[in-house]
């Protein structure tokens, strides 16, 4: 981490996440050399999101710098639910794919909670799996979701042991709000899950020792809402006019240069939760290939 002009502590997801893919890097040659097995990470894009277009090409990218195989199609977007369904089922199926993800949002004909429930959930890579949700909140393991999972290990990282810490989670959704809350509470945290309709909400954030943004909203979240020296995690990604006259800039959903006068620490946005995104994705990809051949998972 490095010190802001004003003291609070930037907490430099994108160098976390140089460090987590290199080891998942390493345990990757390892398997290849011990076991002969490459694991394999297909990504189903349907239609043109930009975003969506975005993250799989950074994704695809670091697949193969990881010693991966990237695998998977991008279909029309006028595909239907019931071909997307066989095109999930053949991957099901596919030894060479240790790993599935459908990358959401997808077109209004296609229910996104059947394609989920199709995917194999020990490929679930993406932890979206009604079995894996189970098996999250019920502390028995399975696939985590991997932008809740990455602000979890930045947690630890900067303050060690969890336990007994109030924690306010701003955003209730299945992707990050929940898991998020699950995994928060495994770690002994005292967890309220608030949200864009909470009754005064500020006063809630201001009781937080860790607070997660992930409501949505571009720079919802004032400095005065946050606790003094609490640690902020910011999930959100939201594209806002910049000052020049037709360009875009990234913004999170606290207000940062604001948040960084009171905050001990602070993700930014971007280069914080981001980065993180995709390298738990790639650590689950190994663990998935790890546990469907039956070789022990190594401690990534």
């Amino acid at each position: 981490m490095t010190e802001t002009k004003i003291g609070a502590k930037i907490i430099d997801g994108k160098g976390f996440a140089a460090k987590l893919r290199a080891r998942v890097t390493t345990e990757t040659a390892r398997l290849k050399t011990d076991h002969g097995i490459v694991p394999g990470l297909a990504a189903v894009l349907v239609g043109k999101d930009l975003a969506s277009q975005v993250y799989v090409r950074n994704k695809n990218k670091q697949t193969v710098d990881a010693g991966m195989n990237s695998l998977g199609e991008t279909l029309p977007v006028d595909t239907s639910g019931k071909d997307l369904l066989a095109e999930i089922d053949k991957l099901n199926t596919d030894p060479a794919v240790h790993g599935i993800l459908v990358q959401l949002p997808l077109p209004d004909q296609i229910d996104p909670h059947a394609v989920i429930d199709a995917i194999n959930p020990a490929k679930d890579v993406d932890g979206f799996h009604l079995r894996n949700v189970g098996l999250l909140a019920t502390r028995r393991g399975g696939m985590v979701p991997c932008t809740p999972l990455g602000c979890l290990m930045m947690l630890e990282d900067r303050l060690g042991d969890l336990t007994g810490l109030n924690a306010v989670i701003v955003g209730r959704s299945n992707i990050v709000g929940k898991p998020m809350a699950q995994l928060l509470l495994s770690a002994n945290c005292t967890v309220t899950i608030a949200h864009s309709r909470t009754a005064d909400l500020p006063a809630i954030c201001q009781s937080a020792d860790i607070l997660v943004a992930a409501v949505g909203r571009p720079q919802m979240i004032k400095g005065d809402w946050i606790k003094p020296g609490a640690t902020v995690i910011d999930v959100g990604i939201n594209r806002v006019p910049a000052a020049e006259e037709g360009k875009t800039r990234l913004v999170g959903d606290v207000a940062f240069d604001e948040a960084i006068d009171i905050a001990g620490a602070i993700t930014p946005v971007p280069g914080g939760v981001g980065p993180m995104t995709i390298a738990c994705l790639l650590r689950n990809t190994l663990i998935a290939a790890c546990q469907q051949n039956d070789i022990d998972v190594p401690d990534i």
